[in-house]
């Protein structure tokens, strides 16, 4: 149902409260429209349906008056709680986020597991990786096909230091599908933490290969040749990798991307090098605001 649909239906119960005046001396009885609790719940659906759709195309700011409106229509559907749960998160309010998630665990199935899922993503942001744990884990009990919960558990393991079981998380991910990158760069990043750089360098061109306009793992592998002694073929990798995406020159940007304090170190490093501040320079000047200093 379109929301003018909705708008519609609330006028006009409006409406019905319009009556005509009594004479002077008459007893004036207050009136209550009579609402139809199924109907207003429909429309509380339709809105969710609506915030749905405007989240796919990244609206979240016009999804969420319609998410939180759908909650106050259709309360006990835990669908239209955990929209507007994720989607606070989307707009990192996260810890509305997960009251709402809470709420929505409350009222799901027990065999829901997108709930958990969220959670345990709202849960990492907090940087509270064991509860990110569990309840990841809690929902791949529930479905295990899921490549994206299982690189977030991945994640949740790595900043638990918990390396081996992480890195078998990224392998159950990528199993799951074939394109997903990311878990193979982790794996990289994992071992390069470990001191295990042949290791981590294999990953990441791995990774380059699936994708070769992928950012990350070009500047890790330029800091791992760079590290090795390969100067040449480090710097001209770095500044591939920094021409296809300059916010990979921002040390706060791949700490927010998970990598470990032994390659941020060679990074900086790498970075600080009159190569590489010649190609932050020049890319400043091109693209200053996506660009940033290290």
């Amino acid at each position: 149902m379109p929301h003018r649909t909705f708008l519609s239906n609330v006028l006009a119960a409006l409406s019905w409260g319009i009556v005509t005046l009594p004479a002077h001396g008459q007893a004036l009885l207050p009136y209550t429209p009579q609402l139809d609790p199924e109907q207003l719940e429909q429309n509380g659906l339709d809105l969710i349906q609506e915030a749905a759709q405007l989240t796919r195309f990244q609206q979240y700011q016009l999804a969420l008056p319609r998410a939180e409106l759908a909650t106050q229509l259709a309360p006990n559907n835990y669908q239209t709680w955990a929209l507007l749960g994720s989607l606070y998160l989307q707009v990192d309010r996260t810890e509305e986020g997960i009251k709402n998630l809470q709420k929505a665990q409350s009222l799901a199935p027990k065999d829901e597991p997108g709930v958990r899922f969220a959670l345990g993503e709202a849960y990492f942001r907090q940087k509270q990786y064991q509860k990110a744990v569990d309840e990841i884990e809690a929902g791949l009990k529930i479905r295990s096909d899921v490549p994206g919960a299982l690189f977030d558990l991945g994640n949740s393991y790595l900043m638990l230091g918990q390396y081996d079981a992480a890195i078998a998380h990224y392998e159950k991910a990528f199993a799951q599908e074939k394109n997903l990158w990311p878990a193979i760069n982790n794996i990289g990043l994992v071992h390069y933490e470990k001191g295990e750089i042949d290791q981590a360098i294999t990953q990441w061109e791995a990774a380059v290969a699936i994708d070769q306009k992928a950012a990350e793992p070009l500047l890790a592998l330029a800091v791992a040749l760079y590290t090795q002694g390969k100067v040449e073929e480090g710097v001209a990798t770095g500044e591939t990798a920094l021409k296809i995406d300059g916010r990979y020159a921002d040390i706060d940007f791949l700490k927010d991307n998970l990598w470990g304090d032994r390659l941020i170190g060679d990074t900086m490093k790498f970075l600080a090098t009159p190569q590489m501040q010649e190609t932050i320079a020049q890319l400043a000047e091109t693209s200053p605001s996506e660009t940033p200093t290290p």
